[in-house]
């Protein structure tokens, strides 16, 4: 059965742009072989740009979100570490999880689900933490945490920010925030489909690296000589999804981070406005919501499985539920990378209005 083309509106993949799908048709050639070597030397200088830092360990993980997140703690985290980490949603509880199987004592600073994390109190955890730990996006409620001031006041701790739904859709600052680690995924903002884990670590953190990280495949110590001059092999890239890569981060360059941040600020808070018009209530605290990633409560009467699988079905539009004690009650809607236009707004807008038309 064929898969019909879809309006991608979720938390998850966002439609890649037309230069990807382009790039993902291109001959697959070895993963030595010098033509993919100087595509993916030039895909980590472009990462370099978006994540607007000049770490020399600055790559693509292959491996989606999660791998990121894996790698981001299993190189920088062992027994006894302690590590405080910000949980105000599904992937902050995710990290903490990472943590604890590296052995680590994790020192968690909760925060109820919708609302902001204050970074003093993430801060003010533990008197010296080799790492503090947060969401710059928590994709599960659409809320935006302040990570600058977390680079300001970490002393002598590691920041790692998890960045999977921030980069390319709204400000990311790895140098000027002074963070030490950060990662993402292809699927958000950046608008490549899933399959990479875009990382970039800081020198000083590089110094502090575990003797031997607890995982083979994503130890940066042996992963970095193959991105680097020594060429040394570590695993088979995956061709394709650096070609994919390279297009769309090229084509979010050509475009401008300010221009697209722009982009993903007008067309998320003009889907906020008509969802409010029709009856949902955004979820996320005002002053901290998302403009590429919306949650919203469900108005009375409208079905949340029903509504979805008309959408789906009917417009062919694609938005995701809430998660956990939300499920059934909440809705995720994304405008992220090559979907965040105003034709995807007005097409999703018409077609609630006409699913709420009594």
């Amino acid at each position: 059965m064929p898969i019909r083309e879809r309006v991608l509106m979720g938390p998850g993949p966002s439609n890649p742009y037309p230069e990807v799908m382009q790039a993902l048709a291109r001959p697959v050639v070895g993963h030595l072989d010098p033509d993919f070597l100087a595509i993916l030397d030039e895909t980590c200088d472009r990462l370099r740009s978006v994540f607007r830092t000049s770490n020399a360990l600055t790559l693509p993980i292959s491996g989606t979100g999660s791998a990121g997140m894996e790698a981001a703690f299993v190189n920088v985290v062992g027994p006894g570490d302690s590590v405080v980490i910000g949980v105000n949603g599904l992937f902050g509880e995710r990290m903490c999880d990472v943590a604890s199987r590296c052995g680590a004592e994790v020192v968690r600073v909760d925060e109820e689900w919708g609302r902001a994390i204050d970074p003093q109190r993430l801060l003010s955890a533990h008197p010296a933490p080799k790492v503090i730990a947060v969401l710059h996006a928590e994709t599960s409620t659409g809320v935006a945490n302040d990570v600058e001031p977390l680079g300001e006041g970490k002393g002598d701790a590691l920041l790692l920010v998890d960045c999977v739904t921030s980069l390319g859709g709204i400000q990311v600052e790895v140098d000027a925030w002074g963070i030490d680690i950060a990662y993402s995924g292809t699927q958000k903002c950046l608008g490549v489909p899933p399959g990479l884990a875009p990382l970039t670590v800081s020198d000083r953190a590089r110094q502090r690296f575990v003797e031997r990280s607890q995982s083979w495949y994503l130890d940066l110590s042996m992963i970095s000589d193959y991105v680097g001059a020594a060429r040394r092999y570590h695993h088979t890239a995956p061709i394709s999804m650096v070609y994919a890569l390279h297009a769309g981060l090229g084509t979010l360059l050509a475009e401008g981070l300010d221009a697209s941040w722009a982009r993903h600020e007008a067309t998320g808070r003009a889907l906020q406005r008509g969802l409010e018009k029709l009856g949902f209530r955004l979820f996320a605290e005002e002053d901290h919501r998302l403009p590429e990633l919306t949650t919203a409560w469900l108005p009375p009467g409208l079905d949340d499985a029903d509504a979805r699988r008309t959408l789906l079905n009917h417009y062919g539009i694609e938005v995701g539920g809430g998660v956990g004690e939300f499920a059934g009650k909440m809705w995720r809607i994304g405008c992220m990378g090559h979907t965040a236009r105003p034709g995807n707004v007005t097409l999703l807008l018409g077609a609630l209005e006409e699913l709420l038309a009594p």
